[in-house]
């Protein structure tokens, strides 16, 4: 028996990365899963690895007509229950190079789609029996960062409003957390894939690694679960011990480093 067996769970982003692991781990525990991303190709063949019922659909997150065909396609598939908003993009840049379109363009995805996500989705899960909403925001929605003006902003917000909606949607059943990753081995966290940036930019934390996406999805999944049923509007950190502290290789227990400066 699946933790998700015959629900039905739209994860967005969904083409690769942290979504595809999102979608793969739900289809495991016996979920059908409808993927959304604005990757068709990639998206596509997440979906036919998964097989079974589960389903891609072009999903531009800031669009609702986009968010109402992925609802409706969920709905036809069974008891639509959980939503894990996950896509997002990054633009880095110094706020004084930043265009208000490329800060805009964050905006729409990383936290218009989010509001969207939630807005369109509460009702159907609430005439299902409730279920919960998953948001993936980031440690840079809990601190500042240079260069991701942009990306904070959407990601502070992220974690503004998943706290709003769990108030809101709390007496509808239906539970609402946001997740928060540190740096993640994606096309997004280690764009050129190099062996180097697993472990140097992450060797003053506790866990002196990048993370992987399948860790972020286990997360998500705990969340998404009965086993959750009791946690509504928290954060769950998985970012290594970024967020806990800075080891002091100098210090007593801080172990010895060399190489990368410190640059999280």
């Amino acid at each position: 028996m699946g933790r998700f067996d015959g629900k039905v769970v739209i994860v967005t982003g969904a083409g690769r990365g942290q979504g595809a692991a999102e979608a793969r781990r739900f289809a495991e525990e016996g979920a059908t899963v409808v993927l959304g991303d604005v990757l068709d190709d990639e998206g596509a063949a997440v979906a036919a690895e998964i097989g079974g019922a589960s389903t891609y659909v072009h999903l531009d997150v800031s669009q609702e007509a986009d968010w109402a065909n992925a609802i409706a396609t969920a709905q036809s598939l069974g008891p639509f229950t959980v939503l894990v908003n996950n896509a997002g993009i990054i633009r880095p840049a110094a706020i004084e190079d930043t265009s208000l379109d490329d800060y805009l363009s964050v905006i729409h995805v990383n936290q218009v789609g989010c509001f969207l996500g939630m807005r369109m989705s509460v009702g159907p899960i609430r005439d299902n029996g409730g279920g919960a909403i998953v948001n993936i925001s980031s440690i840079d929605g809990m601190r500042g960062s240079n260069g991701l003006i942009s990306y904070a902003a959407s990601k502070w917000a992220v974690r503004g409003m998943t706290k709003v909606a769990a108030m809101e949607f709390g007496r509808f059943g239906v539970r609402v957390n946001s997740i928060h990753p540190g740096g993640v081995n994606t096309v997004m966290g280690n764009p050129a894939q190099m062996e180097e940036m697993k472990t140097g930019p992450y060797q003053f934390q506790p866990i002196a690694r990048i993370g992987e996406s399948e860790e972020i999805a286990e997360a998500v999944l705990f969340l998404a679960s009965d086993a959750a049923s009791y946690i509504t509007g928290t954060e769950l950190v998985v970012d290594g011990g970024t967020m806990t502290g800075r080891l002091e290789p100098g210090l007593p227990g801080g172990g010895s480093t060399s190489g990368f400066g410190y640059n999280v």
